[in-house]
């Protein structure tokens, strides 16, 4: 098991367009996607995107089963998505609270589309081709911003709607202590 060191807001990775992955079903790719595998599970993390752990290319991985983080969200497959486009359907938008492993501590209130369509591949090279909404959608979004150079807090509409954990959310902060990690959306 290899738990990735997160790289933090500020990192001049986490601003940089990912490569695109041009080889499949690689040992490379596949320790890549093992390792961010083991630094999601250790930061009880709804995803994580390559970028975040120094690795500048088009992965992500997603997924919510039982996470004592996320008490009431939907389920959310586990998922291994490279090179993703997304695809809004419609116009509707939905507020939600995110956070990331990669601005620890923080939360804050950001629009999303609420349904839309993701295709891609997985390590294999087969194709994925998904209709989603809800938190799934929000996922999705959060984790492919990251490819794209861009955290939470750029998509924010109001900083006001920024804050610590502790204060927001009193209740959440005594669980995140006793896991000493943030989630990431």
């Amino acid at each position: 098991m290899t738990v990735r060191t997160v790289l933090k807001m500020g990192d001049p990775v986490l601003y940089r367009k990912a490569d695109p992955v041009t080889a499949f079903n690689t040992p490379e790719l596949d320790r890549l996607i093992e390792d961010m595998f083991d630094t999601m599970a250790a930061y009880h993390g709804a995803g994580l995107a390559a970028p975040q752990i120094g690795v500048s290319t088009r992965v992500v991985i997603f997924g919510v089963q039982a996470n004592p983080r996320y008490p009431d969200a939907e389920v959310v497959p586990t998922t291994i998505l490279v090179n993703p486009v997304l695809q809004p359907i419609g116009m509707e938008m939905e507020e939600g609270w995110e956070g990331c492993l990669s601005v620890p501590g923080l939360r804050g209130l950001v629009n999303r589309y609420r349904q839309l369509r993701y295709t891609g591949y997985d390590q294999r090279g087969n194709p994925i081709d998904r209709t989603v909404s809800g938190f799934h959608a929000r996922v999705v979004q959060h984790e492919c911003d990251h490819l794209d150079g861009i955290l939470y807090p750029m998509r924010m509409n109001d900083l006001r709607r920024l804050g610590y954990e502790d204060v927001l959310f009193p209740g959440l902060a005594k669980s995140s202590a006793q896991m000493a990690a943030s989630e990431d959306l």
